[in-house]
């Protein structure tokens, strides 16, 4: 997977399309990602405590990581990531103007 962990993407398609956020978790097994303020959905939570309440909670749900391309720090354009080999160290390059991406 070529998105980690604190990477700024854009959603690609779906309700939340063209909105950008942090990357707050990956899940490459599952091939998706959780973007805070992305794709929320109301959880309703009971009480388990008492004196605890309960409610109905936003919570940021996963999305595929196909619907997602990173930013690019350099041309701020959502653009696909390349690799390329230094040595020993893959590095991840940007697609339009080629910059490295952290």
């Amino acid at each position: 997977m070529k998105i980690k962990k604190g990477d700024t993407v854009q959603v690609l398609s779906g309700n939340d399309k063209g909105k950008t956020g942090e990357v707050l978790e990956v899940m490459p097994k599952q091939q998706k990602v959780i973007v805070k303020g992305v794709n929320i959905r109301k959880k309703h939570v009971k009480p388990r405590k008492q004196g605890e309440e309960g409610g109905i909670i936003p919570v940021e749900c996963s999305i595929h990581s196909s619907k997602v391309n990173i930013i690019c720090p350099k041309c701020n354009k959502a653009t696909r990531v390349g690799i390329i080999k230094d040595g020993k160290n893959k590095i991840r390059v940007c697609k339009k103007c080629g910059s490295k991406i952290k």
